[in-house]
C-alpha cells in the first residue's frame, strides 16, 4: 500500500514549495527536525569510494606517484582498472542516493539550510584531495598556467610547446585533444593558474589540489549570494541550496572535476545578488571577473543594466543611458586592470573558437545536424561536417533572437529581467556549437533560487545524474556509447523518480522508509 509520505506527495506534486504549510501556517524553510545523521552518511560513504576509486579510474596521472609500480598499481589497468570504476560507479549511486534522500528530507520540511550544508560540506571534503573525476579539463588549466610563465602566451600556442624536460609531468597529463589548442579562458583565470603553477612548479597532485581549493572562491560567493537571491526571486532557501550546492553537478562536477565554471558561477550569482540590492558598481564588477574567466558571464550583464536603470528615478531612456554608460565604465576599467594584471592581451576572444571542435549531441544544434545527416546518409554518402555546421549556424540565430526577445522583454527591470537571464544562460549552453555537461550550471546557479514545483525538480535531478554519466570517470566522452547512454538514462530517471516516491520499484511493498515518513533517520516500521 502507500505510504504516507507517497500520498501526500503525490496530492502536491503541484505545490510550489514556497507555500505555507496549511496546517501549521508555517513555510518549509521554518518547520525542521533532526539532522539527517544516516543521509550525510550514507553520501559520505560514497564520496570516499570516489576519492579511493579515483586512483584507479579516474583522471589519473600518466606517472602516478601515488600507486606508481607499487602493490596496488594493478587498480590502473585491464581488470583492477574495470573494479576501480564499478566502485567508483557504486560510490556515486550512494552520493545520488543520499542526496536524493536529502531532498525528501527538504520537500517534507524536515531539514532547514543548515543540514543541507553540513550534508554537501561533507559529500565535498574527501573530493578535495581526490583525483580529476569525469573530466581532466584541470590539466589543461595548469598548463595553460604554466605557459606565461616561461613566456609563451596562452592564447596563441598550446601546452605542447613546454618542452623543457621539467615540464614533462605538465604536458603529458593534458589530454591529447587539447595538446596543441591556446587556452579559450578569460585573463581573471590565467592569472589564477599562473598564481598556482607558480606555486606548484611541475607538481601535478599539488596543482590539482591547490586548484581545486582556489575555485571554493567561486563556492564561497555561491553560498554568500544564494539567499539573496531566494529573497529576490521568491524560491525556498532549503531547496535552492540541496539543489545548488549538494547536488552531484556541484559536489561530482564542479568539485570534484573540478571545473572553473564553479569560479564564474560564484561571480555570476554574488554580482546579480549585489545588484539587486543597489550595489550596482560592486554587482558589475564581480560580473565582470566572472567574464574575466569564462566569456559567458557577459550574457548576464545585458539584463543587469535592466536592473540598475529600475532603480533610478528618471525618465526610461535616460535611466538606460545612465546605468549602461556607468556598467559600460565598470566593466572596460575593471577587465583592462586584471587583463594588465595577467600580462596577457585579448587574443583569448579568437580563442573562443577552440571549444567548437567538440562535437556531441548535447549541444541541440549539433544534434539535429547528425540526426539529419544520419538519416540522409541512408540513401547517399553525405559529409556530416556540413549538416553540423549548417545547424550550428541556425543555432547561433535562434540564441541571438531567444536573447534578443527575452532582453527587451527584461526592460522592467528586478528580478523578472534576472529571471529572463537565467532563461538565457540556459540557452546558450545548449544552443552553442558544443555544450559539456558543467555548461548547464551556468544558468542553474541563478534558477535555484526561483520557485519549483515537486515534479520539476525530479526532472531536475534526473537531468543532474544523466549530466555526470555522460562523461567515463577517466573523462572520455561517453555519449556515443549508447547501450551506456541507455543505462544512464534509466537510472538517471530512476533517481528523479525517487525524489516523488520512497520505493519507486516497489521492492519493499510491505514497509515503508521511515526516514521519509515519522522521523530522520528513525527505526524502519510496518505500514
Amino acid at each position: 500500500m502507500p505510504t504516507v509520505e507517497e500520498s501526500l506527495v503525490a496530492d502536491n506534486a503541484q505545490t510550489p514549495l514556497t507555500a505555507p504549510d496549511a496546517q501549521t501556517n508555517q513555510s518549509p524553510q521554518e518547520r525542521t527536525g533532526p539532522m539527517p545523521v544516516r543521509t550525510i552518511a550514507l553520501g559520505t560513504l560514497g564520496s570516499v569510494l570516489l576519492l579511493l576509486s579515483a586512483f584507479g579510474a579516474g583522471g589519473v596521472l600518466v606517472t602516478d606517484p601515488v600507486l606508481g609500480d607499487g602493490p596496488l598499481s594493478w587498480l590502473r589497468y585491464g581488470h583492477g582498472k574495470m573494479l576501480a570504476t564499478g566502485v567508483l560507479y557504486i560510490g556515486f549511486a550512494l552520493v545520488v542516493w543520499a542526496w536524493v534522500r536529502l531532498g525528501r528530507h527538504v520537500l517534507a520540511g524536515r531539514v532547514g539550510t543548515k543540514p543541507v550544508l553540513i550534508a554537501a560540506a561533507a559529500w565535498m571534503a574527501p573530493l578535495l584531495i581526490s583525483p580529476p573525476l569525469f573530466t581532466r579539463d584541470v590539466f589543461s588549466y595548469i598548463a595553460q598556467g604554466t605557459l606565461p610563465l616561461f613566456g609563451q602566451d596562452p592564447y596563441v600556442v598550446g601546452p605542447i610547446v613546454l618542452d623543457q624536460p621539467h615540464l614533462q609531468d605538465v604536458v603529458q597529463n593534458v589530454h591529447p585533444f587539447w595538446q596543441t589548442t591556446p587556452a579559450p579562458y578569460g585573463p581573471m583565470f590565467i592569472l589564477l593558474a599562473k598564481s598556482i603553477a607558480w606555486i606548484t612548479g611541475s607538481n601535478m597532485i599539488g596543482g590539482v589540489v591547490l586548484m581545486r581549493a582556489m575555485l571554493l572562491i567561486g563556492l564561497g560567493l555561491l553560498l554568500w549570494a544564494l539567499p539573496g537571491l531566494v529573497r529576490h526571486l521568491g524560491g525556498n532557501l532549503p531547496t535552492a541550496t540541496w539543489l545548488a550546492i549538494a547536488g552531484p553537478m556541484t559536489v561530482v562536477h564542479l568539485v570534484g572535476g573540478p571545473h572553473n565554471d564553479l569560479l564564474m558561477v560564484g561571480f555570476l550569482a554574488a554580482g546579480t545578488l549585489c545588484v539587486l540590492d543597489r550595489r550596482h558598481v560592486l554587482g558589475v564588477l564581480l560580473v565582470t571577473l566572472g567574464v574575466g574567466v569564462k566569456a559567458t558571464a557577459a550574457i548576464a550583464l545585458p539584463f543587469l543594466v535592466w536592473v540598475w536603470a529600475g532603480h533610478l528615478k528618471s525618465t526610461p531612456t535616460k535611466n538606460f543611458v545612465r546605468a549602461g554608460a556607468c556598467a559600460v565604465g565598470v566593466f572596460v576599467a575593471t577587465f583592462a586592470l586584471v587583463t594588465f594584471a595577467a600580462g596577457v592581451n585579448l587574443g583569448w576572444l579568437q580563442a573562443l573558437q577552440a571549444p567548437t571542435m567538440i562535437v556531441n549531441w548535447l549541444s541541440v544544434p549539433t544534434a539535429v545536424g547528425e540526426a539529419v545527416h544520419t538519416v540522409v546518409d541512408l540513401f547517399i554518402d553525405a559529409n556530416k561536417s556540413w549538416f553540423v555546421n549548417t545547424t550550428r549556424v541556425l543555432g547561433a540565430l535562434a540564441f541571438v533572437a531567444i536573447f534578443a526577445r527575452q532582453w527587451w522583454q527584461s526592460r522592467d527591470g528586478g528580478s523578472d529581467a534576472v529571471r529572463r537571464m537565467a532563461f538565457v544562460l540556459f540557452a546558450v549552453a545548449v544552443l552553442s556549437p558544443a555544450t559539456l555537461p558543467w555548461y548547464l550550471t551556468w544558468g542553474f546557479v541563478i534558477a535555484a533560487a526561483l520557485p519549483w514545483q515537486r515534479n520539476q525538480l525530479a526532472i531536475l535531478v534526473s537531468a543532474a545524474v544523466f549530466l555526470v554519466l555522460t562523461y567515463s570517470p577517466g573523462g572520455e566522452d561517453m555519449l556515443y556509447n549508447w547501450p551506456f547512454i541507455a543505462c544512464a538514462i534509466a537510472v538517471s530517471i530512476l533517481a528523479g523518480y525517487s525524489l516523488l516516491r520512497v520505493d519507486p520499484l516497489g521492492l519493499f511493498a510491505d514497509r515503508r522508509d521511515s526516514e521519509d515518513l515519522v522521523g530522520v533517520d528513525a527505526p524502519t516500521a510496518k505500514v
